[in-house]
């Protein structure tokens, strides 16, 4: 097996948590985003994702993209331990915390929007963290409010063991630290991740300690 992907990505990251989770072992094959006019656009990258994203797993040579497909598809294939819950309320649940912040915060604040903001459109680095901040600051502001007022979360999103929704906020929160976003108005998603960050699974998948972080 082996896992495309780049230290700071926070696609990447939500795999490498799975992956811990399950306990699987893999080769690590790093894509720099920024060397070499971005290695995610070399051809032979492109092959295996048109898209020019990580990350992809290679398992045995079934090529996946998309984080959250990749997880749904180790869900199925090493399915212990669990990553959703038993019942399908309880899946629904974790799967809309989890595209919370998969398709409602991180889409409006990875590399290339801005990429976009600051090469195409000319705004300054100021407004470009503004915007940042802004989606990632608001985007929380939700996802607090779901996890806060729902009995069903516990130590960690869904009860006390991880799921898709951990393995999605982590790696949202060291992003959103990154730039300096505002945290402190929301206590639930930052108990949470405190929490998982006590498990190896996700200490052990933070960027620092990557084999390509600098």
């Amino acid at each position: 097996m082996k896992l495309y992907n780049y230290f700071r990505s926070s696609a990447s990251f939500r795999v490498r948590i799975a992956l811990a989770l399950k306990g699987l072992d893999y080769e690590y094959v790093p894509v720099h985003l920024l060397k070499e006019g971005g290695q995610q656009f070399a051809a032979g990258f492109t092959a295996m994702n048109p898209a020019a994203l990580v990350p992809v797993l290679d398992d045995d040579g079934v090529v996946l993209t998309q984080s959250l497909a990749i997880i749904e598809y180790l869900e199925e294939t090493r399915p212990q331990p669990p990553l959703l819950p038993a019942d399908a309320f309880g899946r629904a649940r974790v799967r809309a915390l989890a595209l919370a912040i998969a398709c409602e915060i991180h889409p409006l604040n990875n590399l290339r929007v801005l990429g976009y903001l600051s090469k195409t459109l000319r705004v300054s680095e100021e407004q470009r963290n503004a915007w940042y901040r802004h989606w990632v600051e608001t985007g929380l502001v939700t996802l607090e409010t779901m996890l806060a007022n729902d009995p069903r979360t516990g130590i960690c999103c869904h009860g006390d063991s991880p799921t898709l929704a951990d393995v999605c906020l982590v790696p949202q929160i060291f992003n959103a630290q990154r730039f300096k976003a505002r945290l402190d108005h929301v206590p639930t998603v930052m108990r949470i991740h405190q929490h998982c960050l006590t498990l190896p699974a996700f200490a052990g998948s933070v960027p620092a300690l990557q084999p390509d972080a600098e």
